[in-house]
């Protein structure tokens, strides 16, 4: 008698072995599996310490998190001298952001003759990421910086432009669940410069 595929299955409980994955196919499996935004590699931290800020990244350029094809990639950018943004994600995005960022606060200093405040900074950076939502930047933004008064300002963001304001430390990055462990174990509030220098190096 002819019997299906499935009837053998069922009376036997016959279960066939898949065919052996070839080494390209498994590579490519995994290809698929990994987010866009950790294809470059990244690691950045701010802080705040007392009328002071830290930003600090890594400057490693890899590929495909198994190559590393520099060691000099800069991933922070200084808008001011009182303000920096620091850029996680493709690095083709990263320059591509950080150019935008800069000539959006050049044109603000040509129109308001002063220099923009952080919050207004990352409000800027907000809405310019959350314009492009629909087709966004593979890049996640992290904005630290003082005011006029020397009140610190840290962001965090999403690549569509949803901030995280707060006033201890932000994380960005591939390593960002070990970053966060190592930071809540280091960090303290009110540190001054050359502490939060070395806290930050430390982490890091």
């Amino acid at each position: 008698q002819r019997q299906g595929r499935r009837g053998y299955l069922e009376t036997t409980g016959f279960r066939p072995s898949p065919p052996p994955v070839r080494a390209s196919a498994r590579r490519f499996r995994n290809l698929c599996k990994m987010s866009i935004m950790s294809y470059n590699g990244a690691a950045l931290i701010a802080m705040c310490g007392k009328d002071c800020v830290a930003i600090a990244s890594d400057l490693r350029f890899g590929i495909n998190q198994q190559q590393t094809t520099a060691c000099d990639m800069k991933k922070i950018y200084e808008i001011h001298p009182h303000l920096y943004v620091g850029l996680s994600g493709l690095a083709s995005d990263q320059m591509t952001l950080a150019a935008r960022f800069k000539f959006r606060h050049n044109l603000y200093k040509l129109r308001e003759n002063r220099n923009m405040k952080p919050e207004t900074f990352a409000n800027v950076v907000s809405t310019m990421l959350y314009e492009k939502r629909f087709g966004p930047y593979y890049a996640e933004p992290i904005v630290a910086g003082l005011d006029e008064n020397g009140k610190p300002f840290i962001t965090g963001m999403d690549l569509i432009g949803a901030m995280a304001p707060t006033d201890n430390f932000v994380v960005c990055g591939n390593a960002e669940e070990s970053l966060f462990g190592v930071c809540e174990s280091m960090y303290k509030p009110d540190l001054g410069p050359e502490e939060l220098f070395e806290v930050i190096s430390q982490c890091l």
